[in-house]
């Protein structure tokens, strides 16, 4: 296995993008970032557990005798514990697009084999595949030896573990004089924050390759990706005189500039 393999994927929108692969190093971090903060939080619940569980024996016993629930309270422990061991990367993954505060912190995110973000299906099976990931190391050495490295989880939620695309200073196409003014208005009128670093690098993607295209091609996926990136950033209305391509040259300026000052 390469450190920083680069990967070539098809978007739904038949846009490629080429996308850096997380790599062991980048995930165990992550993931050692991770184990602590789901440590200190079953340690919290592990001693409200105790003191919870103590008192309710003890009220059982003294009003109704009943002394032997330790077995059956064990259990409930047990699920409880594995529930919140398996919600923590449920919930992170699917509300933080794909990301935990481990993998955040270690600028890395979980995306689907097309792209796309994962969703609340993808991430339930990378958690409660991820035990047996961890199971004898069996994780790392799938991730060691794929071609996409890619532990059991990812293999059957279909997902891959990349490292965030980060705008680039500049780029090897031209903007509009137009685009620049339109991305200042876009700053104050939209929403950039849904924007995901995949969704920037399809944009980057499409305004580097569209000269390459023919005008159909270019026209139609154009609409494509503004459509899509309108809603995303939760835009009522596209001025009329506004091409696609104009507006795309606007949304990537405004992203880059809105990141920049980060």
């Amino acid at each position: 296995m390469n450190f920083f393999n680069r990967v070539t994927i098809q978007t739904p929108e038949s846009v490629e993008l080429e996308l850096t692969l997380a790599g062991i190093g980048s995930r165990a971090y992550a993931l050692l970032i991770d184990y602590i903060v789901l440590g200190l939080i079953l340690l919290v619940f592990l001693i409200a557990w105790g003191f919870l569980s103590s008192q309710l024996l003890d009220l059982l016993d003294y009003f109704f005798g009943i002394n032997d629930l330790r077995l059956w309270l064990l259990a409930i422990y047990l699920f409880i514990t594995f529930s919140i061991y398996v919600g923590y990367f449920v919930l992170f993954e699917t509300l933080w697009q794909g990301q935990t505060p481990g993998k955040r912190y270690g600028r890395i995110r979980v995306i689907r084999d097309d792209a796309r973000p994962v969703r609340l299906q993808q991430a339930t099976l990378r958690a409660l595949l991820r035990p047996v990931d961890d199971l004898w190391f069996l994780g790392v050495f799938l991730i060691i030896f794929s071609k996409r490295e890619k532990r059991l989880g990812d293999w059957l939620a279909g997902t891959l573990v990349v490292q965030e695309e980060q705008p680039i200073a500049s780029a090897s196409f031209e903007i509009s004089d137009q685009a620049q003014a339109l991305a200042n208005q876009l700053q104050t009128q939209a929403d950039f924050s849904s924007l995901q670093p995949e969704d920037f690098a399809m944009i980057r993607e499409y305004l580097q390759r569209r000269e390459a295209m023919t005008f159909q091609a270019k026209a139609k996926l154009s609409r494509q990706l503004a459509d899509q990136v309108k809603d995303m950033i939760a835009l009522e209305k596209v001025p009329s005189v506004v091409t696609a391509n104009l507006f795309l040259e606007a949304v990537y300026l405004a992203y880059q500039q809105l990141s920049s000052q980060d």
